[in-house]
């Protein structure tokens, strides 16, 4: 409620299972209580991992979320970057891609005709009646995350919005990917109002903020290191050895140097938001306040 009064856009929440890095692995159940708590602010999972569900399934809890939060949804798509967790649903990873993209063919296709008719490798629909709607004409807005320059150009060209995250020098080859491909596609498929040319184009950054620098690198600092933990917890227990994420830091000070993590006095982070949208030319960006062990 308070981030809802604050005026933040919207509320992101993203998929992960059989991990402690996120443990909410079912986002749709998860915003439709946020929604009845909320009246202001746009919900967004971020991302649906497209390989896990029926589409068919997924067209119609979109709507569903979409009437809950009275047109405040946004859709995030993606095939989940974890291997492990894609086997633990008996998902081969080397198929995900395919998979990602047709269902996300259906799942457009649905929700913009009156009956979903899909003929594919993965999934097939034939003259299935769309009697829920979504609240959004003709759709709610599409995100995709991404951490490579080729889905970068791909959502780009398919005029989605986009969001990336890690060090600043590696995130900028993937936004100047993406804008290529905006403009060699159609523009923005959902034009979003506020943006500048109707795409959100943003970057994730953890947030650490505190009255002085050293309350909030006393805070920062175990937060940095649980986070850590859980983000290669899964890579760690399956490769029985030590890994190394290669879009972060493994220490704090390196994750603060590289840009990945925002820790300071509200002056100063307010300071490094604007030279992190100004350097990169975004205009969206999502603050992870709540990560690793920080509690309420």
């Amino acid at each position: 409620k308070i981030a809802d009064e604050s005026g933040f856009y919207s509320f992101h929440v993203s998929e992960h299972h059989a991990t402690p890095l996120n443990l909410v692995p079912v986002p749709g159940v998860f915003l439709g209580a946020v929604a009845r708590e909320t009246r202001n602010m746009r919900l967004g999972p971020l991302c649906y991992l497209l390989p896990l569900y029926s589409p068919l399934r997924l067209i119609e809890e979109i709507c569903i979320l979409d009437h809950l939060s009275h047109g405040r949804l946004d859709v995030g798509v993606g095939r989940g970057v974890s291997p492990y967790e894609l086997n633990y649903h008996n998902v081969d990873p080397q198929d995900s891609r395919e998979i990602f993209e047709e269902a996300l063919d259906a799942i457009l296709n649905g929700l913009t005709n009156e009956r979903l008719n899909h003929t594919g490798k993965h999934f097939s629909y034939s003259d299935v009646p769309m009697e829920l709607k979504p609240y959004q004409s003709p759709l709610p807005a599409i995100w995709y995350p991404s951490s490579s320059e080729a889905s970068s150009t791909w959502a780009g060209e398919k005029g989605y919005h986009y969001v990336t995250l890690g060090a600043t020098e590696a995130a900028r080859p993937r936004i100047d990917a993406f804008k290529k491909g905006l403009v060699n596609g159609n523009g923005p498929l959902t034009p979003l109002e506020g943006f500048s040319g109707g795409a959100a184009i943003g970057i994730m950054r953890h947030m650490v903020i505190a009255e002085t620098e050293e309350e909030a690198m006393a805070a920062a600092r175990p937060a940095y290191d649980v986070w850590y933990a859980n983000l290669t917890k899964l890579q760690r227990a399956n490769t029985k050895g030590t890994w190394k994420a290669g879009f972060t830091p493994p220490d704090l000070e390196a994750a603060i140097e590289a840009g990945s993590i925002l820790v300071g006095t509200p002056t100063h982070v307010l300071e490094k938001v604007a030279e992190h949208t100004g350097s990169l030319g975004i205009n969206y960006m999502i603050c992870a306040f709540y990560f690793g062990n920080i509690n309420h």
